[in-house]
């Protein structure tokens, strides 16, 4: 319920279980509810009954993650199936439903702060739209988010509320976690957190992992995973599942032109700097907060190395992929999956693996990147009926500085 520590740090579950080999055995007969549920019980232990996390899985993972064949080698984890078209449904729906399990009792107002590159903000909103005693406060940089994305965000009302930062989403994280350590804001409101920072966001995340291996045809093969990379909470739940003993051979982190992961992995220096504006915006992230978490898992760089890689690629390459892939597969790709795409191809080359299975996560519908999909293939999108509704409503947003004093001035005068 708090999401971040008190001293700005991240919680982390003690100890990560392994999985019975049974589970791993008979996988193919469960359904990714009955996954995520086999997968949450190693987290939740009696804090929920298990009739309880059964209603939460059932309600929140009520979509499926389809592994779509490209070639032999190749597939696409499509995760855009939930109500907001973005993998960040998985992590939103189960942590607001499971908070309002918490609250059933309450008396106190929860409010709920969220900083957001693009998808988070509106799977957040979605998940928790009308949710009894929880406000929610969603914080994105003005200007740096899709048209599509944009609207996503600020045509919810009732306890519901968007601002527009006039920053980068590095702003908009730090005014979120200044907020959670802020001792004035702090006595006077109950505060959490809808990121990944909250590990309530990462456990049903793991659920798709497994999911996907359920999935694979022939799993006496090397399994690679490759990861559009921003703030690092897919890969970490990537890897809290392999703690759980999913067999996945290596981890490919695929980042754009901010690239600070891929020079963490090839350096073991971590060198922050302010994100810059890309075709993949969600993954613009200069400070990605679950490199903490990662790091807590490994005792040294040298034993991260073996689980994960990591290369890098540009807006220009993005494109040429979006329309290779069209062509040689009729395939359409959102700029995310591309560059996942091309960071597993640069992998499997450089390291000459001809027989593999190579899953590229396809985190968000092509249509909420309209404009950049239909230029580069000259084609165009229709829209899914979910984003027609957001589209045809109006923006409600607040514009609010960078500064944290304005940020704060905001919160409080909100009791």
């Amino acid at each position: 319920m708090k999401g971040l520590s008190p001293d700005g740090g991240l919680f982390m579950p003690e100890l990560i279980q392994q999985l019975n080999d049974s589970f791993f055995n008979s996988i193919s007969k469960y359904s990714i509810q009955e996954i995520g549920i086999e997968a949450a019980k190693q987290f939740v232990a009696d804090e929920i009954p298990k009739s309880e996390l059964k209603r939460i899985v059932d309600n929140a993972i009520n979509f499926d993650a389809p592994l779509v064949e490209l070639d032999d080698n190749i597939s696409i984890l499509e995760l855009f199936h939930g109500p907001t078209l973005a993998f960040k449904d998985f992590g939103a729906r189960f942590m607001a439903r499971t908070m309002s399990y918490f609250l059933r009792n309450s008396e106190v107002e929860v409010n709920i702060l969220v900083a957001t590159s693009g998808d988070t903000g509106s799977a957040v909103a979605s998940g928790f739209y009308g949710v009894e005693g929880i406000n929610v406060y969603l914080l994105y940089p003005s200007g740096k988010v899709s048209e599509i994305q944009e609207k996503q965000l600020t045509t919810f009302d009732k306890n519901i509320t968007a601002l527009e930062i006039d920053g980068t989403f590095d702003d908009c994280q730090r005014l979120v976690k200044a907020a959670f350590v802020d001792n004035e804001i702090n006595s006077e409101m109950k505060l959490s957190s809808a990121n990944s920072i909250n590990i309530a966001r990462l456990i049903p995340q793991s659920f798709y992992y497994f999911n996907a291996y359920k999935q694979i045809k022939d799993k006496s093969k090397d399994i690679y995973f490759s990861i559009p990379s921003g703030n690092l909470g897919n890969m970490t739940a990537g890897l809290m599942a392999k703690k759980m003993g999913l067999p996945i051979t290596k981890f490919i982190g695929a980042t754009n032109s901010n690239s600070i992961f891929t020079e963490f992995i090839k350096s073991g220096e971590y060198s922050p700097r302010p994100s810059i504006e890309t075709l993949s915006n969600a993954m613009d992230v200069g400070a990605p907060s679950n490199l903490a978490r990662i790091q807590s898992l490994y005792n040294e760089h040298s034993i991260i190395l073996k689980d994960i890689s990591s290369n890098t690629h540009n807006d220009s390459q993005t494109i040429e992929k979006i329309k290779e892939i069209s062509k040689k597969y009729n395939y359409i790709i959102d700029p995310h999956g591309a560059v996942g795409l091309l960071a597993l191809e640069q992998f499997v080359n450089e390291n000459v693996i001809k027989d593999y299975n190579g899953i590229v996560l396809e985190t968000a519908h092509p249509a909420k990147f309209k404009g950049t999909v239909e230029n580069a293939l000259n084609i165009e999108i229709e829209l899914p009926d979910e984003l027609k509704k957001s589209v045809d409503k109006e923006k409600q947003s607040i514009i609010l500085s960078s500064s944290f004093s304005d940020f704060k001035s905001y919160l409080l005068q909100k009791i």
